[in-house]
């Protein structure tokens, strides 16, 4: 048995986390490994169906869930050799952190796209939670839509339900630099 990975790919939206998932699920297929790929059942932005999809248009076949748990399942269910899994927005799955732990530690490598802060820059605890297991993190980051520099950070233009989490895309969020996002420099 090979060392499985748990591969991280973070930071603010627009910052091609889903590309480089995407990529990674490719080279895995390339050589001939089987990889089962799941994505949260509400977000229903690009796809409604079993569909990762990126902001340009990539796509990668998957497995809508609403909890980690399912994730557990679905493992337990594939074919035994399994080599790896990937989640994408696993910030919106709850008990993510859990199953991407379990899932991980039965030898099975974990890729995984999240968002690492909110746009009120609290970071989400699935990110928290599995980051000290994580075997390579990649922080990626976008284009400022103010300035042009490197944005590292999600800035809500707008709000439709005041929730933390709003299913949305350029017309509620845009990536903002250090400079350019109003919270980045509250007042202690």
């Amino acid at each position: 048995m090979k060392n499985p990975v748990l591969r991280l790919w973070v930071g603010p939206m627009f910052g091609s986390k889903t590309t480089q998932l995407i990529a990674a699920v490719d080279r895995y297929r390339l050589q001939s490994k089987k990889v089962l790929a799941f994505k949260p059942a509400l977000d229903n932005r690009y796809s409604a169906t079993g569909e990762i999809v990126t902001h340009n248009g990539g796509k990668l076949d998957c497995v809508l869930v609403s909890k980690g748990q399912e994730i557990v399942d679905a493992v337990k269910e594939f074919d035994s050799d399994l080599s790896a899994i990937a989640i994408d927005e696993a910030f919106m799955i709850e008990g993510c952190d859990e199953a991407i732990l379990k899932v991980y530690n039965s030898g099975i490598s974990v890729l995984v796209s999240s968002i690492d802060l909110s746009s009120d820059l609290r970071p989400f605890s699935v990110v928290k939670n599995i980051l000290p297991f994580a075997t390579e993190v990649n922080k990626c980051t976008a284009v400022c839509t103010v300035c042009g520099e490197d944005a590292s950070f999600t800035f809500k233009k707008s709000t439709i339900t005041g929730a933390e989490i709003e299913i949305g895309g350029s017309e509620i969020y845009e990536p903002r630099c250090w400079m350019h996002h109003d919270k980045t420099r509250e007042q202690l």
